[in-house]
């Protein structure tokens, strides 16, 4: 039996963090230590159900604010961090809290490129840690259960990559594409995506859907990475608060049968009870809220022509309910331990 586990959460004041700590208070594996923020936030001190009222008389816990000190005073004593930080904190910190032998969940995307040359051009700072970056596994959960047990260091997924990469896996894979032939990714995500900070562009009353980013959003390197095929993401922001929807368009070979297209999905997510093979178009209030991804596909066999939908909840399955399959991944759990039953 998987043993309780002293936790921290490092950027608790964020949407992230909240939905993250909301799950862990819920979670029987969990102990959870310490709720930090960032060294000058003005969070510092107050309680958590403060910030976010609906976990009042769940988790009354105060803000600790992150330093040196607190570091070397805590750190030690963990088994486990989470960052829901900027990426660069985690990009700083990471290996310092892995040599006292605590295992990282980063939910930024401080560790998800591999290649280190990239952090300048798609996240705007020079990565330092390339120890840490060497080490780091990505945590795709339905498809990476070993990485995520045999590392020290787990890159969880951005909320664009986890609904496009559910979408493309079973298919590129199993080599079922054209080998270079164009792979168009269209994203959509509510408003909540953009963080917790105020920004008139992201001010739900100035919001209008609308494309953004298209040809150089940092995520496009991560899905096309992960996929293993190089994908024209384009991404788009929504007047909603909370959810996303990827659809994938791509060309298949030559001969591909329905029943193969059915077969790969059906390997892929048959045992996965976070994912949902859906009869139809899925939508993002069916999701929202929830920790499940719901995918549904058509493939034009005449044109060898296949599009793939996949809706997740942005701030669950894409970033906290998959952090917390992470974890469970880690303890030998299955990946949807405590998570069916998530109340919100």
């Amino acid at each position: 039996m998987a043993q309780v586990k002293k936790v921290a959460v490092i950027g608790a004041s964020g949407y992230v963090g909240a939905e993250l700590i909301g799950l862990l208070c819920q979670h029987d594996k969990v102990s959870l230590q310490h709720l930090v923020v960032s060294e000058n936030s003005t969070s510092k001190g107050k309680l958590f159900s403060d910030l976010h009222g609906r976990w009042q008389g769940i988790c009354d816990v105060p803000l600790q604010s992150f330093s040196q000190s607190w570091f070397d005073e805590y750190a030690a004593s963990l088994d486990v961090v989470f960052f829901a930080t900027p990426h660069e904190f985690s990009a700083d910190w990471a290996q310092a809290f892995v040599d006292k032998g605590v295992k990282v969940f980063d939910l930024s995307g401080g560790f998800r490129l591999k290649n280190a040359q990239d952090y300048p051009q798609f996240y705007g700072f020079e990565h330092a840690n390339t120890q840490a970056l060497a080490t780091a596994k990505y945590g795709l959960a339905e498809w990476q259960a070993e990485d995520i047990k045999n590392t020290s260091l787990v890159a969880v997924p951005g909320c664009y990559p986890t609904a496009s990469l559910l979408a493309l896996k079973p298919i590129t894979t199993n080599n079922l594409h054209v080998e270079n032939s164009l792979i168009v990714v269209n994203g959509i995500s509510g408003v909540s995506g953009a963080g917790r900070n105020a920004s008139l562009a992201t001010n739900f009353n100035e919001v209008s859907l609308t494309a953004y980013n298209i040809l150089k959003h940092r995520h496009q390197p991560e899905i096309s990475q992960e996929a293993a095929a190089q994908v024209i993401f384009n991404p788009h922001l929504a007047p909603y608060k909370r959810g996303l929807l990827a659809t994938v368009t791509l060309q298949l070979k030559a001969g591909i049968s329905q029943a193969q297209v059915k077969q790969a999905f059906d390997d892929a997510y048959q045992n996965k009870s976070l994912v949902r093979l859906v009869a139809s178009w899925p939508k993002v209030d069916n999701v929202a809220h929830t920790p499940f991804a719901d995918i549904h596909y058509q493939f034009d066999q005449d044109k060898g022509v296949l599009v793939v939908s996949c809706a997740i909840d942005n701030l669950l399955k894409g970033a906290a309910s998959q952090a917390l399959q992470c974890f469970n991944l880690s303890l030998d759990l299955e990946s949807h331990y405590s998570l069916l039953n998530y109340s919100h």
